[in-house]
């Protein structure tokens, strides 16, 4: 089942190239088909998924490479538990609304949708790989379509961005392969579940400078400061349904590497570094969240609030307990869905309005109320409104955080304050106000596809919001083991 989950936004994508020129405007038929197939597939598993059972479920594998003098293997493996089940689900809903919103790309467009779709498949690889050096291929296979989807079709200074993203990552996944392999070859296999079962003890360099190689990639990814600097750029000149894609599942691969890899393989080098963890974290959420007050450009603002709200994962690992590390795994989830709505609805309004600087909209809710409805909602839930899917997540965080980390959460939680400023400061200049007659002739969303994107994020944040349990059981499930190997330690 994993496997298809893999495989249908790849052969998706083959089936697009495939098209001939004349039917090139039927590509993304093709795309959303094959995305909406793999979406399926994650809600079946999801559902089909036992929050009683212990370990990976639906697990798929195969010897891919032997190397029996060297007293290891490298397998094909993937599987699923608590703690990647959300994050599955969470790519195929947001890989069916990113072919949505691109529904009016017409350069290039079979080109355009097969990155698209193999982005989503190295994404999936990703989440659902248990072999180290299978990990790290996704991790990097994801980099060709995200360079290629912004420096084509980007906007603004697009290759420059394209390419900072690149070096950023390329220079956190070169530390993260040295980890991997000293890690691999000490222990004599790559396996996750092997290695999380009996932990390193012993490498050719100290076990703290490989934690801190692997966590480099994945603070990068993430962001936090001061490695985020790549993220506005390339939120800022990608086109709307790669902003989605980057802001609702890339960032969730460096929260989800953490979880799945730093800490359950090497928790003593993890546990040792939580104050330092924990430091990161209140500066992220800070320091995002002013430098998000004063940004002029809508969707830079957005992007710069994702590098404080990800410094709430960060605290929620920093804390290393149960709650800590259910609030930073919720975190993940609805920090997606949310910024997933958010920059849908920016691209909209950038549609209508050709224009991205704040000073320049005022009461664009006279003329776009179901977007600028789409876009209070967004914003009320990114600030932490009660009832919505962000409340839910960075409660459970807080307290967790607090008991073990209390500088660092109350730091955070003024953070909350901060984010309620831009996002109501946003949201007052942009939609409300006496209606301007300059966009007089601006019409409102419209399209099946343009409602169907807001409407299914909406629905998602909401029924979170309402009644947690929808997530909290299964993300309880999987943090449960990570919970006893860090519990073993104190």
């Amino acid at each position: 089942m994993l496997t298809l989950f893999i495989l249908l936004p790849l052969a998706g994508a083959v089936m697009v190239l495939m098209l001939p020129q004349a039917r090139a405007h039927e590509a993304k038929v093709v795309a959303l088909l094959f995305a909406g197939a793999a979406f399926a597939v994650s809600i079946v598993a999801f559902v089909l998924l036992d929050r009683g059972a212990v370990g990976y479920q639906f697990v798929d594998r195969f010897e891919w490479i032997r190397a029996a003098d060297a007293g290891f293997s490298i397998h094909y493996v993937v599987g699923m538990d608590g703690l990647s089940a959300p994050l599955v689900l969470l790519l195929g809903l947001l890989g069916t609304v990113s072919v949505l919103v691109s529904w009016n790309i017409e350069l290039r467009a079979k080109e355009y949708f097969a990155y698209l779709l193999v982005l989503e498949a190295a994404v999936a690889g990703v989440f659902l790989s248990l072999d180290l050096i299978q990990f790290f291929l996704f991790w990097e296979l994801e980099l060709v379509p995200m360079y290629m989807l912004i420096s084509i079709w980007g906007s603004g200074r697009k290759e420059y961005s394209a390419m900072k993203f690149l070096l950023f990552t390329l220079g956190g996944s070169a530390f993260m392969l040295v980890g991997f392999l000293l890690m691999g070859f000490s222990a004599g296999t790559f396996e996750i579940a092997e290695l999380t079962a009996k932990a390193p003890t012993d490498a050719v360099v100290p076990l703290a400078l490989i934690f801190w190689a692997i966590m480099l990639a994945f603070l990068v990814k993430l962001p936090v400061f001061p490695f985020h600097t790549w993220l506005p750029d390339a939120h800022t000149d990608a086109p709307t349904a790669v902003s989605v894609m980057l802001a609702g599942v890339l960032l969730k691969m460096g929260g989800y590497g953490i979880l799945r890899i730093a800490l359950p393989i090497l928790p003593q080098q993890a546990h040792d570094s939580r104050f330092i963890l924990a430091v990161l974290a209140a500066v992220s959420v800070i320091y995002g969240a002013i430098i998000t007050l004063q940004q002029t450009d809508l969707k830079r603002l957005v992007a710069y609030s994702s590098v404080s709200h990800m410094g709430y994962v960060l605290l929620g690992v920093s804390a290393m307990g149960a709650l800590g590390l259910s609030g930073a795994a919720l975190q993940m989830f609805t920090h997606g869905a949310i910024t997933g709505l958010l920059f849908v609805a920016v691209g909209l309004v950038y549609d209508r309005t050709h224009t991205r600087e704040i000073s320049q909209m005022s009461g664009l809710m006279h003329n776009m109320p179901l977007i600028g409805s789409v876009m209070v909602i967004a914003g009320l839930a990114s600030l932490g409104l009660p009832g919505m899917a962000g409340f839910v997540a960075e409660l459970t965080t807080f307290l967790g955080a607090m008991p073990s980390q209390p500088a660092a959460t109350i730091a955070a939680i003024f953070g909350v304050v901060l984010s309620a400023g831009y996002i109501l400061w946003m949201v007052q200049r942009v939609f409300h106000g006496p209606p301007s007659p300059r966009w007089a002739g601006l019409t409102d969303a419209g399209t099946w596809w343009e409602r169907t994107a807001m409407g299914s994020l909406v629905v998602v944040i909401l029924a979170v919001g309402i009644y947690p349990a929808l997530l909290t059981d299964t993300v309880q499930a999987g943090i449960e083991p990570i919970v006893r190997i860090m519990e073993a330690l104190a």
